[in-house]
């Protein structure tokens, strides 16, 4: 689980729930919102470490929360 910042203004997802599945040489990560539900899906090579998983699958996930703001 992944927390905001703290500037007290929402800049993007508070609590992010993480679920990791290996597929052969991939791996699929999962980045859920806890507040929405929202989920984003992103497929990484599994050379790469947990960190860099994360951090693809939440850059995902806040670009996706971004553009139901406007809507």
């Amino acid at each position: 689980m992944v927390g905001a910042g703290g500037s007290g203004k929402p800049s993007g997802p508070g609590d992010v729930y993480f679920e990791f599945t290996q597929l052969g040489g991939q791996m699929r990560v999962a980045a859920i919102d806890a507040a929405t539900g929202i989920e984003v899906i992103v497929i990484t090579p599994v050379t790469a470490s947990q960190i860099q998983m994360q951090n693809l699958a939440l850059a995902k996930l806040k670009r996706r929360l971004s553009q139901n703001v406007g809507q």
